[in-house]
């Protein structure tokens, strides 16, 4: 996001936020959110992740402007629980979560279904380790 931050004026001095402290906010909230399997932040961060170093802001662009935040999210969803729910679910709990923690004003979450998750079945992965194994 190009151009001045809001920020928050008191009587100690000036406060700015990040637009990665609000990805984390929000990335947080999403993941709590049951039926929620995680955040897609394409196959670069999902490596980087895979080889230790968590990121609780992928899968999340946040745009602030004068004194309104966009977000947008993008999500993976387990099988089994109705899309519609889940991502109207996360739009409350990342608009609260942004709004109490950090005071901006959210104009718009727009949710995005990157994949759906499959569990595999305990005999699958049985199978799977005694390949490997053998």
């Amino acid at each position: 996001m190009e151009g001045q931050k809001p920020e928050i004026f008191n009587e100690y001095g000036t406060i700015r936020i990040a637009d990665e402290v609000v990805s984390t906010v929000a990335g947080l909230a999403a993941t709590d959110v049951e039926g929620v399997v995680s955040l897609s932040g394409g196959w670069g961060t999902d490596l980087v992740e895979k080889l230790g170093r968590k990121n609780y802001g992928k899968g999340i662009k946040v745009e602030v402007a004068e004194d309104k935040t966009r977000i947008d999210i993008f999500i993976v969803v387990e099988f089994g629980y109705p899309i519609p729910e889940v991502a109207e679910k996360v739009q409350k709990e990342v608009k609260l979560a942004v709004e109490t923690m950090t005071g901006l004003s959210v104009a718009s979450i727009n949710v995005h279904i990157v994949s759906v998750s499959i569990k595999k079945s305990p005999a699958d992965e049985e199978a799977v380790s005694e390949f490997i194994v053998e």
